[in-house]
C-alpha cells in the first residue's frame, strides 16, 4: 500500500513539474506567425508579397485556400491519426521501437505532424533527447491551439528547398499557382519535397523528384486513394523544370503598405483594385518605352478617398524605377493656380468673370513671367485660369495672402515643403511651383476640389472606418473652380467633353517646373480624382516636355479606362462678376495696362533733369484711346518727333507714374529712381 501511495506522489509531483514547466517554459508560437507580407487588392486577390529577412519566402498557409484532397493525402502519408492523438501517436511509437528492434536502425518514423511543426519552429541535432523535448513540445502546444491552426502552421513552415517554406510559396514557386486546385502529381510532389528538400528539388534534381513523387502516388493507390487510371496518368504528368517568380503587381505600393500588415495573418487587404491596377501600370509603361523619363499616377475614388490605382514607376527599368515618386516632393508648376482663386473667390475679392491685370509686374524683388512671355492686358479669371497665365495668379496670390494660402492647403492635408527658404515660407513663387508637393498632395487637394472643397486623407485600406473631412475651400468656390476647369482647352487630338456623347467631364491642370524639370497633369470628375507626374527622378530637365505636351495624354488616356461616365455635362457659360467684383488686383475694367515701369521697380539712371536721355513710358489700352501720362500729377507730354512720352527724372527718390485714358481710367505704378553712379 505504501509503494502505492509512494508511486502516485512521484506521478503528481512529476505532473506538477510538467504543468509548472509548460507555463515557465511554453512552446515558441509567437514565432510561428511571423511570415511574408502579402499585399492583396480590394477583392483581396494577390497583388505582390514580400520575403522574410534573410530572404526566406513563407507564405501564411490557409485551409480554405488549399485542395482538400491535398490535405486528405498528406495526413494519409504523414499521420493518419492526426485528429485523434495529444500530439503523440502512440501506435506509431510502437511500430517505429518494433522496426528499430528488428532491423537494429530507424526504419519507421513515429513523428507526428505537430512534432514536426516543433522541429520546424525549433531546430535540434536528430537523437533521442531531441525526440524527448519534441515530444513535450508537441503535447504543450496541442493544448494551446487547435488541430486546424496545427495544420496551418505546419503547412507553413514546412521547407520545400531553397529558400521556399510552406505550401503557398512552393505551389506558387513550382507550379504558378495558388494551392487550391492540386492534380494528384502536384500533391504527391509537395508531400515527396519535405522528406528530403535539398535533395529532390525538381528544378535541380529531376530524377530524384520524379522518383519521389512516384513513390507517394504508389502508397495513395496502395491506400485506395488513387486508381489504376489516376495512378498512371500522375506517373505521366511531367515536373516543373525551374521555379516561377512571383506576381509583383503594384510593387511600390506593396512596400508602402506592407508595414500594415495583420501580424497574425500577414496579410493587408488594400484599395487597390487588382485589374485596372494592371491595366494602368501597362498604359504607363508603354508611355516611356523610349526609357529616357519615368512617370507616376495615383487614382482616387472622390466618394470614399479610397486609391484604386498607384503607379510609384512606369518600370525598374526606367530612370529611377525603384523610387516611388508618388511620395517624393516636387515642384508642382501651375498646379497650384486653381487654389488660389478658390482661395480669392472664398474671400469675397473676385468672381470668376473678374478682370485682372496681365501685363509685366514687379513684386519687390520679384517678377514673373508668362510661359511664352506673351501679355494679354486684361483678362478675365477664368481665362487667365483656363490659359494657366502666370502674372495674374502671381496677382491674385498677392492679394489673397501668402501665409493664408499655405495654411489654407496645410490644413487641407497638403504638406508643402520649401527648403533654403526664410522662415520656411516660399513666398509668392509659390504660386508657379516655387516648393515642393508629392503626387499624394496634389490627389488629396484636386480631389478635395471634387469634393465640393472638403478634403481627407487618402485611405489604403479597403477595410476600416472613413476619415473626418475639413472644408478648406467653400463648396461654391469649389464648383466655380470646377466648371472653369472643365472648359480648359483640351490636350491636341481630344474632342471637349460636352461634344462627345457618354465621355468623362473632365475638370484639369497641367503644371511645369521651372527648366522642364517636372510635368504635371491633375484631373478630376464627379467620380473620379487622377494625378500625373512625367520627368526624371534625378531632376534632369526636358526641354520642351511641358504638362499639356506630356502629362495631359496620359491623363486622359488613363480616365478613359475608367468605369462610370456619369452625367454628360454641357458647356457652361461663365457669368461676367457682379458689380463690386468686375475687378481684380487693382487694375480696372478696360483700363490701360502699364507696361513700363512696372508697380514696385527699382529703375537705375545715369542722367538727371532736363537734359538726360530719359525713359520712355509705355502702356496699351483695350480701346482706341489717347493716353496722358502723370508723374506725381504732373503732366509728361509727349514728344514732338517720336510722339512718346519720355519721362526725366529731377532726382533719385520715389515717384508715382500714373496712366490715363480720355475716359478717365487709371493705372498707377509706384516705384523708385535710383543714382546709378552710387548703387
Amino acid at each position: 500500500m505504501g509503494k502505492l501511495h509512494t508511486l502516485k506522489k512521484a506521478a503528481l509531483l512529476f505532473a506538477g513539474g510538467l504543468f509548472v514547466l509548460n507555463i515557465i517554459l511554453p512552446p515558441p508560437l509567437n514565432k510561428a506567425y511571423d511570415n511574408s507580407v502579402v499585399v492583396t487588392d480590394k477583392n483581396d486577390q494577390w497583388l505582390s508579397a514580400f520575403p522574410m529577412d534573410g530572404g526566406t519566402w513563407r507564405l501564411k498557409a490557409d485551409l480554405d485556400r488549399i485542395d482538400p484532397t491535398f490535405i486528405t493525402y498528406l495526413l494519409a502519408i504523414e499521420d493518419k491519426r492526426f485528429y485523434h492523438h495529444s500530439g503523440v501517436d502512440p501506435l506509431a511509437v510502437g511500430r517505429a521501437a518494433r522496426s528499430w528492434k528488428r532491423h537494429g536502425r530507424a526504419v519507421s518514423g513515429a513523428s507526428t505532424l505537430t512534432m514536426q511543426l516543433v522541429r520546424q519552429l525549433e531546430p535540434r541535432e536528430r537523437n533521442l533527447g531531441s525526440k524527448a523535448v519534441e515530444t513535450l513540445r508537441a503535447m504543450q502546444i496541442e493544448v494551446r491551439i487547435s488541430k486546424d491552426e496545427i495544420l496551418a502552421l505546419y503547412l507553413t513552415h514546412v521547407p520545400y528547398g531553397g529558400n521556399i517554406e510552406g505550401i503557398e510559396a512552393a505551389s506558387l514557386a513550382y507550379f504558378d499557382k495558388h494551392p487550391d486546385q492540386l492534380t494528384a502529381a502536384e500533391s504527391a510532389l509537395l508531400i515527396a519535397l519535405p522528406q528530403a528538400p535539398e535533395a529532390r528539388r525538381p528544378d535541380r534534381h529531376p530524377k530524384a523528384a520524379i522518383a519521389a513523387r512516384d513513390k507517394i502516388l504508389d502508397k495513395l493507390y496502395a491506400q485506395g486513394l488513387l486508381s489504376g487510371v489516376q495512378l498512371r496518368e500522375a506517373k505521366e504528368e511531367p515536373i516543373p523544370q525551374a521555379r516561377t517568380s512571383f506576381k509583383q503587381s503594384a510593387w511600390l505600393a506593396g512596400r508602402k503598405l506592407k508595414g500594415r500588415a495583420d501580424r497574425k495573418t500577414a496579410r493587408f487587404v488594400s484599395t487597390i483594385d487588382g485589374p485596372l491596377q494592371d491595366s494602368m501600370q501597362k498604359l504607363a509603361t508603354d508611355y516611356t518605352s523610349d526609357k529616357t523619363f519615368n512617370t507616376a499616377l495615383l487614382v482616387i475614388e472622390n466618394e470614399t478617398m479610397k486609391v484604386r490605382v498607384h503607379v510609384g514607376s512606369a518600370g525598374r527599368d526606367r530612370p529611377g524605377g525603384w523610387i516611388d515618386m508618388t511620395g517624393r516632393p516636387r515642384s508642382p508648376g501651375s498646379t497650384l493656380k486653381p487654389f488660389i482663386y478658390g482661395f480669392a473667390f472664398d474671400d469675397g475679392l473676385s468672381a470668376p468673370g473678374s478682370f485682372i491685370m496681365d501685363a509685366p509686374t514687379r513684386f519687390g524683388t520679384y517678377q514673373p513671367e508668362n510661359f511664352n512671355r506673351r501679355y494679354h492686358g486684361d483678362v478675365r479669371i477664368h481665362e487667365a485660369l483656363a490659359h494657366s497665365l502666370n502674372v495674374p495668379a502671381v496677382i491674385a496670390l498677392d492679394q489673397v495672402g501668402t501665409s493664408r494660402f499655405e495654411a489654407a492647403l496645410e490644413l487641407g492635408g497638403a504638406n508643402i515643403i520649401t527648403p533654403n527658404q526664410q522662415e520656411g515660407k516660399a513666398g509668392l513663387a509659390l504660386a508657379l511651383g516655387g516648393a515642393g508637393l508629392r503626387v499624394e498632395d496634389l490627389a488629396v487637394l484636386y480631389a478635395g476640389l471634387a469634393n465640393g472643397g472638403a478634403a481627407q486623407p487618402l485611405v489604403w485600406s479597403e477595410i476600416g472606418a472613413p476619415q473626418s473631412r475639413y472644408q478648406f475651400m467653400e463648396e461654391k468656390s469649389a464648383a466655380k473652380i470646377t466648371q472653369i476647369l472643365r472648359q480648359a482647352p483640351t490636350p491636341d487630338g481630344r474632342v471637349p467633353h460636352w461634344l462627345t456623347k457618354n465621355s468623362h467631364a473632365i475638370a484639369y491642370k497641367t503644371g511645369t517646373s521651372y527648366g522642364f524639370r517636372d510635368a504635371w497633369a491633375a484631373g478630376y470628375t464627379d467620380k473620379w480624382t487622377i494625378i500625373v507626374w512625367t520627368g526624371r527622378p534625378d531632376g534632369a530637365p526636358r526641354v520642351g516636355r511641358t504638362g499639356r505636351l506630356t502629362a495631359a495624354p496620359l491623363l486622359f488616356d488613363l480616365f478613359a479606362l475608367l468605369p462610370d461616365t456619369g452625367t454628360h455635362r454641357s458647356y457652361e457659360k461663365i457669368q461676367d462678376a457682379p458689380r463690386g467684383l468686375q475687378t481684380f488686383g487693382g487694375v480696372g475694367d478696360k483700363a490701360p495696362v502699364l507696361l513700363f515701369p512696372p508697380d514696385g521697380a527699382d529703375i537705375a539712371v545715369s542722367e538727371f533733369g532736363t537734359y538726360a536721355r530719359g525713359l520712355t513710358l509705355a502702356a496699351r489700352s483695350t480701346e482706341q484711346s489717347s493716353l496722358n501720362w502723370y508723374v506725381d500729377g504732373v503732366p509728361v507730354s509727349a514728344e514732338t518727333l517720336s510722339g512718346k512720352s519720355v519721362w526725366r527724372p529731377e532726382k533719385p527718390g520715389f515717384y508715382k507714374v500714373s496712366v490715363v485714358d480720355n475716359e478717365g481710367r487709371t493705372t498707377t505704378a509706384k516705384v523708385r529712381v535710383i543714382d546709378i553712379e552710387k548703387m
